[in-house]
């Protein structure tokens, strides 16, 4: 090489790197700032989380302290206590208020003893092909409507429906409509929201856990009242805040099978139609809100959640 092409080499300028346009440089700012990238995926939705449903919610039981004029029937935004009073101590809501937590209560036993086996079969004994069969049929029922199937729930339980024709011969009846309807049509509705949990909380039991219980002399029941339970337990009680939560604010499967029952949802929905009394009605829906934090309080001391 001469000395002439050395002396050009060493002055010619060295080519820039190219250019990065905005969306790489977008990608590469948000490669390297992994928290800044979390929080823009999360945005959105706690956007809409936070104002469409949090402050809607809170807008509306801001009302329960408010009143309506009894001459023009508008709504007074004067502070007043006056409707958590008739609340807490009417005989009517007392009584309503009760019945609601039973059948809250009763739907959510009658979905864990239901869901229990039938998710165990699905996790632990069932072959790949059944268990992915039984797992269609068990999100069968969510494909359909909810109106849809507290109207079958109707015509079944009928006095001439395919419930009577069937007990009939055994000289039996059904229960026609009323809080034991309820508690049925309620029941399997919110089944496959119990089955779910428990499902997924058996996939995740080592089967190697069981076979050891059966090798140390453990029997069937002591295995899962000892080894089982104890394990799926959390997803238990993820199932029963599904069922419980949404048996406790329903209102249209009583006004379809309930006959002349009222639960809070009713009553809510009474005030809020009928009587046109939007901050009563406010004041009603505060007791399965309190009644809900009740509950998830006392499954927090469990630490149930702290494992789902």
């Amino acid at each position: 090489m001469t000395a002439t092409s050395l002396a050009e080499e060493r002055t010619t300028p060295p080519v820039p790197p190219p250019r990065k346009s905005g969306p790489r440089r977008l990608s590469s700012f948000l490669i390297a700032h992994p928290r800044t990238r979390l929080a823009l995926l999360l945005s959105a939705p706690l956007f809409w989380l936070g104002v469409v449903y949090i402050v809607a919610l809170v807008l509306l039981l801001v009302t329960a302290f408010w009143s309506v004029d009894s001459f023009t029937g508008e709504i007074t935004t004067e502070w007043t206590l006056e409707n958590i009073i008739t609340v807490l101590t009417g005989s009517l809501y007392q009584t309503v208020t009760l019945r609601t937590l039973g059948v809250a209560l009763l739907v959510t036993l009658i979905d864990v003893v239901v869901a229990l086996p039938i998710a165990f079969y699905m996790a632990k004994v069932a072959s790949p092909r059944a268990q992915r069969i039984l797992l269609i049929a068990v999100l069968m029922p969510l494909w359909a409507s909810y109106l849809v199937k507290a109207y079958a729930w109707r015509s079944v339980l009928s006095q001439d429906g395919i419930l009577e024709w069937m007990l009939a011969p055994l000289g039996l009846s059904t229960p026609g409509y009323g809080l034991p309807a309820t508690v049925i049509t309620l029941s399997y509705l919110w089944l496959p929201y119990v089955i779910l949990p428990i499902y997924a909380g058996l996939e995740r039991v080592p089967d190697s856990l069981l076979e050891a219980s059966a090798d140390l002399g453990g029997k069937t029941w002591r295995t899962l009242g000892s080894v089982v339970l104890p394990l799926v337990f959390p997803a238990i009680i993820a199932g029963t805040i599904f069922s419980f939560s949404l048996s406790l604010g329903d209102y249209i499967t009583v006004n379809i099978v309930g006959g002349a029952s009222q639960m809070l949802g009713n009553l809510v929905y009474t005030n809020v139609g009928a009587a046109n009394n939007l901050p009563l009605a406010a004041a009603i829906a505060l007791i399965p809100i309190v009644i809900i934090f009740g509950y998830l309080a006392v499954v927090r001391r469990t630490g149930a959640l702290n494992n789902l």
